[in-house]
């Protein structure tokens, strides 16, 4: 019988998926956004105002509160909150946390900075024994801020293990964003009216919800919907996959390429948790498969995982899903090494769909041993319209695939020149797909065809 179905049969995104919807939503969060942090502003600004103390006063005071707001949003940011997650996509929210983390200090540091140049006298003795308490929970929360962004940027280089940081980061947030509005509350200088006093009592109250919400509420419902790990399939490479059944409610608004937060034999409570991609499809539901190669920290426990282990997960997240794309022509997928696990996914969806669209996987790796999931991807070509391009950096003898990095040459030998307009779907290690993104600009793809999945979120 022959197949009668459309190309893009089975393909078509919720309406909550489709690209004007997912603009406009972008666009309100976006506006959101920036109303809170004009807030304080527009508050304070408000009714009896003290007098001023001059420009340099003026500005500093600004710079404070400007920091505050923008500090105090971070708490959103990483709230791990779907609604606000959805049109971006987490890795890009959590790397404008990264940013407007360095902000926020830059802020602080320069309020701070200008006090002590312009206005010495009013910041007291810095001896925190015997300044006024105000003031030495402002020179508190900047030391915590400035400690916390740092050990996120240098974890590695500082060697602090994963959830030894997460842990860290969570408590310097808390004692940072708490010391800040004891600052603001205490010195009174433009919060002595209630209705400014109710500002920042609000901020307070918000940050407590969210924490609430990300520390309290969503374990507490992963502890009541656990899973059972009842598989571990070693895929070459060195990545190894886990399958999960659920023992509750299974993953809900789950979309192909999403990633989820995974913790295995420890309490949902431990922030002992790690994201990683679901590696199968929506339509291979309701089990998960978590593909992972041992890269330090947990990992190396994670692939040792036996069947009947305890496991918990809160997801799905992120934005790097062909249901996207419902209506392109084709898909171009560059890959480097374990970044192949969204890749995958999307993979296994078109697959299931009977997609019959173009796909151009291009995967690059280090040696041919390094290769995940060969037999697997080699055989979906007998079910998917789709080239796939073994990239090597040290081929064997005799190897006949390409060889080398992925650059401009490679990619104008295997995609076709109608590809340009396609969506790029890239996913490796950040050095190859920021090679890999400046080439395609080059071959003429536009940067909105060019989607690249952050690869570590921390």
């Amino acid at each position: 019988m022959s197949d009668t179905r459309s190309p893009l049969s089975g393909t078509r995104p919720a309406p909550l998926d489709r690209p004007p919807v997912v603009r406009l939503h972008a666009l309100a969060l976006l506006s959101l956004g920036a109303g809170l942090l004009a807030l304080p502003f527009a508050v304070l600004m408000s009714g009896a105002r003290p007098p001023s103390q001059g420009f340099a006063w003026d500005f500093s005071v600004g710079l404070g509160f400007g920091a505050l707001a923008l500090a105090a949003l971070q708490f959103a940011l990483t709230g791990r909150l779907r609604w606000l997650t959805h049109p971006f996509g987490a890795d890009i929210v959590y790397l404008a946390h990264r940013y407007l983390s360095w902000a926020a200090l830059a802020l602080m540091l320069a309020h701070f900075g200008i006090f002590y140049i312009w206005h010495q006298q009013a910041l007291g003795v810095l001896n925190p024994l015997q300044a006024d308490w105000e003031l030495t929970a402002g020179r508190l929360s900047l030391a915590c801020f400035g400690l916390l962004v740092v050990t996120a940027q240098f974890r590695k280089p500082l060697r602090l293990r994963y959830e030894h940081w997460r842990l860290l980061h969570i408590a310097l947030a808390i004692i940072a964003i708490a010391a800040a509005v004891a600052h603001v509350l205490g010195v009174g200088r433009f919060t002595a009216e209630p209705g400014k006093r109710a500002l920042w009592l609000g901020v307070t109250l918000g940050w407590v919800l969210v924490l609430a919400w990300t520390r309290l509420a969503v374990p507490w419902w992963q502890a009541r919907n656990p899973w059972r790990v009842v598989a571990n399939r070693d895929e070459g490479g060195g990545v190894h996959t886990l399958e999960l059944a659920p023992e509750g409610q299974g993953l809900t608004r789950w979309k192909p390429g999403q990633f989820a937060w995974l913790a295995i034999d420890r309490s949902p409570f431990s922030l002992k948790e790690h994201p990683f991609t679901i590696s199968t499809a929506p339509e291979r539901g309701p089990n998960l498969a978590f593909s992972i190669k041992a890269l330090g920290d947990d990992t190396d426990r994670l692939i040792r995982v036996q069947p009947g282990a305890r496991a918990y997960v809160d997801g799905p997240y992120g934005a790097f899903s062909v249901d996207r794309e419902a209506e392109a022509a084709g898909l171009v997928m560059i890959a480097g090494g374990v970044g192949i696990t969204p890749i995958l996914s999307n993979l296994h969806a078109l697959q299931s769909r009977g997609d019959r669209r173009r796909v151009v996987l291009i995967y690059a790796n280090g040696s041919e041993e390094d290769i995940a999931f060969r037999a697997e991807l080699e055989a979906m070509r007998d079910h998917l319209d789709l080239e796939l391009v073994l990239v090597l950096e040290d081929p064997p003898e005799g190897w006949d695939g390409a060889t080398g990095r992925i650059d401009g040459a490679l990619l104008a030998r295997h995609l076709p020149p109608e590809s340009r307009d396609w969506p790029h779907m890239l996913c490796g290690p950040a050095p190859m797909t920021a090679a890999a993104g400046r080439a395609l600009r080059k071959l003429g793809v536009p940067a909105h065809r060019i989607d690249s999945e952050i690869f570590e979120l921390a």
